[in-house]
């Protein structure tokens, strides 16, 4: 099977420190991808380079075929490689159905925009109960999960979470793993970044190890 998602020899860093060091690998090819190491290793900087908001200093992104790798954020978001940012970075003042249709702007998603809506409420129903509540006023859980469901009204044809449960009480943190398993078995395919290499293991068909900015080992299935 091709893989969606090919990261060919990327190196790249921010001025003169050099975070990924000729780092390659595939997504797609098996299913869903987890990448697990240290923290400050260079996992965040590899989401933030296949999704356009930094440049590499060499090496390519091919995304279905297509080498994206001089492309604008906004361009990569149009062709469907959504990336949820570890943290919560949403617009405080707008509110949950705000945030949602903001999510469906691009040309690809717009015609989605109802159903797309549908299933974010299905998924996420404590969301319905707060559709016109301010982003300020949410709990950090109920903020990841407007996070998610914003990138999920974008039509995602790849999403990438990076630690999407990061800080959250057990109890939303295993809602939240329910709901990241259910829109798997919905078709969208993951790369997902999390600590929690049991969730990993339940999730994903593939992992990749990042230490020191570069692959040092690589998970197949049956492994």
């Amino acid at each position: 099977m091709t893989p969606i998602l090919s990261v060919e020899r990327i190196t790249a860093g921010y001025g003169r420190v050099t975070v990924l060091n000729d780092i390659s690998l595939d997504a797609g090819r098996f299913g869903n991808v987890g990448l697990f190491g240290p923290n400050g290793h260079g996992k965040t900087t590899l989401l933030r380079v296949i999704s356009g908001l930094l440049k590499p200093k060499s090496g390519r992104i091919v995304f279905d075929g297509e080498d994206i790798t001089a492309k604008s954020a906004r361009t990569i978001v149009g062709a469907g490689l959504i990336h949820v940012p570890q943290g919560n970075r949403l617009f405080p003042d707008l509110t949950i159905a705000d945030c949602m249709a903001l999510g469906a702007y691009s040309p690809r998603a717009r015609p989605h925009e109802a159903e797309n809506r549908d299933k974010v409420v299905a998924l996420f129903p404590k969301l319905a109960e707060r559709w016109r509540q301010r982003v300020r006023t949410l709990s950090g859980g109920e903020r990841q999960m407007v996070s998610i469901g914003t990138a999920l009204m974008s039509h995602p044809r790849l999403l990438i979470l990076d630690e999407p449960t990061l800080g959250l009480a057990p109890k939303i943190k295993d809602e939240l793993c329910a709901s990241v398993m259910d829109i798997s078995k919905g078709g969208v395919p993951l790369i997902v970044v999390e600590q929690d290499i049991e969730f990993l293991l339940e999730l994903s068909q593939q992992l990749y190890l990042i230490n020191h900015g570069s692959v040092a080992t690589e998970i197949k299935p049956g492994e």
